[in-house]
């Protein structure tokens, strides 16, 4: 009896560590991402654009204390956080050469509850120092949007979609 004691909680051990081998060997990224950090050519100008300018919440540049370390957060809903870093340290940190910059690369999105919600944001990017590169209209997929570029040319959407109103 005790041998067949042994070997069930061999089993049972061997079950527990093949189930835990199995979820490591079959683990994927989760579809998230908490942190978008843009390089920056000017860490102070950026930082004015979107904590003054836009009005985002920052505990200011941190990591002076570091070569290579400053860098401003900004908290945004849902866990989500916008980083701002120099282009030479986000260079130096990802052992990447630094490339000249392009607008079309990606675009950020930021979707809002109303048309007129599109048209403050905008006037809001205009006045903080961005780059109005299409104004707000009506688009082909029954929205209404625009977009601007930051200061470093980060291209943001500013977009209704009836279809992806935020709910907060």
């Amino acid at each position: 009896m005790k041998q067949i004691k042994k070997i069930s909680i061999a089993l049972v051990l061997l079950l527990v560590m093949a189930f835990g081998l199995h979820q490591k060997l079959t683990n994927k990224m989760e579809p998230r991402f908490t942190i978008l950090t843009l390089g920056v050519d000017n860490l102070e100008k950026a930082f004015k654009f979107y904590h003054e300018g836009m009005g985002l919440p920052s505990k200011g540049i941190i990591g002076q204390e570091f070569e290579h370390g400053d860098v401003a957060f900004f908290d945004f809903k849902n866990g989500m956080i916008l980083g701002l870093y120099s282009r030479d340290n986000l260079a130096w940190d990802s052992h990447l050469k630094k490339e000249k910059p392009a607008s079309t690369e990606f675009s950020i999105g930021y979707t809002t509850k109303n048309e007129a919600e599109v048209d403050s944001i905008m006037a809001q990017a205009k006045r903080a120092g961005a780059t109005i590169a299409r104004p707000a209209q009506k688009t082909f997929w029954g929205g209404y949007s625009g977009y601007f570029k930051d200061p470093d040319g980060h291209l943001w959407e500013i977009a209704f979609n009836p279809n992806l109103i935020p709910t907060e």
